[in-house]
């Protein structure tokens, strides 16, 4: 083992002298010995065996003046280091291990077959735990065990389904409860560190790092949905990660681990993570009325074309209706005793924008409106006989 390791210590030093020579075109060996005399300790630079001494020790010199010291804190830590420890000191007790069980109970012990398992973080002193709704979908039981080890039987509050997020609450006493702290996702940029800890394979609160890689990313939910403003990062994403919280250098929670892009299914270096302006956004209804409310606006169908959407069909009561948006045009022929209906879609309004923002695709169309909440009003940009004409709405 000792010597494996030595050959491989000296195979680097060796490359390093190749590297750092290259460094100095156009001397002589007796030139290059010179500089790095220069460069050698006091006592090493009066001595007359300095011809003689170890190329390892006079790269070794060399290297020494040429790389700056690392700084350490108090811990032994330096400062990136420190920065990962205080993040999971600050988060580990909040991350939580949540495993379902479905089907009938079966075995001697009475117990359900595991469904799934994955990861969610504590949001209050009230036992609410935030997690992907795909991690407790279809789940007769939820089982969340916390940093202690003690397991609780958690009961489902609210969850959205398009957004992939779900809340559940466990009765815990609230000094074993340590709610995490949010930031604004909106302030974030590519490059920015970022930490994930999760449970993957079943690893308890396990921590990896990474960087933000792209934002503003569209995770499809559905053929015809999709997560917005998604965070897209290189940390280390596996099975069991899903639900768990991502955090800034600040110990704060920026958005919640929710996919990965991979032909295996585990980690590809893609992973994606819902942002926490979302999260804020629907959690509090769903800790309030058990689902995400959107608002009403009264169109039903469009369909997609080159200049934009085309209203297909919409509530005659609704808001957009209300507000002389115009769907196709009905029409009605009696022939005998029967009646004929058609409709000329011709005369349709084509959506092309929500609050002078183009939108070409029913999912962009969907989520700026669904970004507004009951009693907004919202400008919609159509398009009727050639001419662009905006239409205030009231959501109701």
């Amino acid at each position: 083992m000792k010597t494996a390791a030595l050959c491989t210590l000296s195979a680097v030093i060796a490359a390093g002298t190749v590297m750092l020579f290259q460094q100095l075109p156009g001397l002589t060996d007796a030139a290059q010995a010179q500089q790095f005399r220069r460069r050698a300790t006091p006592a090493q630079a009066v001595s007359a065996d300095a011809e003689d001494a170890p190329t390892q020790q006079i790269l070794q010199d060399a290297l020494s003046d040429m790389t700056p010291p690392r700084v350490y804190n108090a811990a032994g830590l330096a400062p990136d280091e420190a920065v990962a420890s205080f993040v999971y000191e600050a988060n580990d007790r909040s991350v939580v291990n949540i495993a379902t069980r479905i089907g009938a109970a079966r075995g001697l012990l009475g117990e359900n077959p595991t469904a799934d398992s994955g990861s969610g973080f504590v949001l209050d002193h009230r036992g609410h735990i935030l997690t992907n709704n795909h991690v407790i979908e279809s789940a007769q039981r939820i089982l969340v065990t916390m940093h202690t080890g003690e397991e609780f039987e958690a009961e489902l509050v609210g969850r959205e389904p398009i957004n992939d997020l779900a809340v559940v609450r466990i009765s815990a006493p609230p000094e074993k409860l340590v709610p995490v702290r949010f930031a604004d996702s909106s302030a974030l940029q590519v490059g920015m560190r970022v930490f994930a800890i999760g449970n993957p394979f079943g690893l308890e609160r396990s921590m990896t790092t990474g960087i933000i890689s792209s934002l503003d990313r569209t995770l499809p939910v559905t053929r015809a949905r999709s997560i917005k403003s998604v965070i897209q990062i290189d940390a280390a994403i596996n099975p069991g990660n899903s639900g768990g919280p991502l955090m800034n250098s600040h110990g704060e929670v920026i958005g919640i681990n929710t996919a990965i892009a991979s032909r295996t299914g585990q980690n590809s270096g893609i992973g994606f993570a819902i942002p926490s302006n979302l999260v804020a956004r629907i959690v509090p209804e769903l800790i309030q009325h058990g689902r995400f409310i959107r608002p009403e606006f009264g169109i039903d169908e469009v369909a997609k074309t080159d200049e934009g959407l085309r209203i297909i069909t919409m509530n005659p009561e609704g808001p957009a209706a209300k507000a002389g948006l115009r769907g196709p045009e009905i029409r009605r022929s009696r022939r005998g005793i029967f009646t004929f209906e058609s409709r000329d879609i011709s005369t349709a309004d084509i959506i092309v924008g929500v609050n002078g923002k183009k939108t070409l695709k029913p999912d962009e169309f969907l989520s700026e409106v669904e970004s507004h909440r009951p009693g907004d009003r919202i400008t919609i940009e159509v398009l009727r006989g050639g001419e662009q004409v905006s239409v205030p709405v009231l959501l109701e």
